[in-house]
């Protein structure tokens, strides 16, 4: 009986995919296998049904969309993660099925706090240059090799400890979210003097700019260089209520 039920694959990895797969998992009528894309080794699990690894690029998700009955694409994988959101919204095309992208709403500064922006990790950096010596960097495992030839000091946070890690780069193993306390303790004791990181906003997140405006630290922000996906939806509720749409032609989730 199952195979005749609409079948969903969420793209997670963030904080809102979780939160989707377990209110998700187990509605009537509806099947839901998450997939992660195995950047760590052990990744937080799911509710329900999951897979882990990639698809062999856009024609393979295509395929295995096909091969698996996929109803519609539910996209929330990271703000940043664009190389996969621009493979799902191809594959689904090519499938011929629905896609729907769940992306939060980028930070902005508020009062007290520091910001300067730029384009890239590239800028990011040279803004840092001229006055930062010792950096907190929050810019993804991808971006190690980057900071290794810049002649400051970098504090890095991840999941798993790197196999090979630059000279300049102290690494810390922690997994978000992250309160304000902690992060301000952190940055105390590795005494960092400025902040670097891509805008992914959210809540999880956030603490660290929250430490950085108390402790009068300057953040560089790295802006996104997408703009949302036509239709995207910016919270658990709205992409809830959007499904049941897609899928059940409600007009609430029940």
């Amino acid at each position: 009986m199952s195979a005749t039920l609409p079948h969903l694959l969420l793209l997670g990895g963030t904080e809102e995919a979780y939160e989707l797969a377990e209110a998700l998992v187990g509605r009537a009528g509806l099947r839901v296998t998450t997939s992660l894309a195995g950047a760590t080794t052990n990744p937080r699990q799911p509710a329900g049904s999951h897979r882990i690894g990639g698809f062999g690029g856009t024609d393979g998700l295509a395929a295995w969309l096909a091969d698996e009955k996929v109803a519609l694409v539910l996209d929330a994988s990271h703000p940043f993660a664009s190389r996969i959101t621009a493979q799902a919204r191809a594959a689904a095309a090519m499938a011929g099925i629905l896609y729907l992208r769940l992306e939060r709403p980028p930070w902005r500064p508020g009062p007290g706090d520091d910001w300067r922006f730029a384009a890239d990790l590239d800028a990011g950096l040279m803004t840092l240059a001229p006055k930062a010596r010792r950096v907190f960097a929050a810019v993804g495992a991808r971006a190690l090799n980057l900071l290794a030839v810049s002649p400051m000091s970098f504090v890095v946070r991840g999941v798993d400890s790197p196999t090979c890690l630059p000279v300049n780069v102290t690494f810390v193993v922690g997994r978000g979210p992250f309160d304000l306390v902690a992060e301000r303790q952190l940055f105390e004791a590795e005494r960092i003097d400025a902040v670097l990181c891509r805008n992914s906003g959210g809540e999880g997140a956030r603490a660290k700019l929250d430490a950085a405006r108390e402790l009068g630290l300057p953040v560089v922000m790295i802006e996104r260089s997408e703009a949302p996906a036509p239709g995207a939806v910016a919270d658990v509720a709205a992409a809830l209520a959007t499904l049941d749409q897609l899928l059940f032609g409600r007009s609430t989730w029940v």
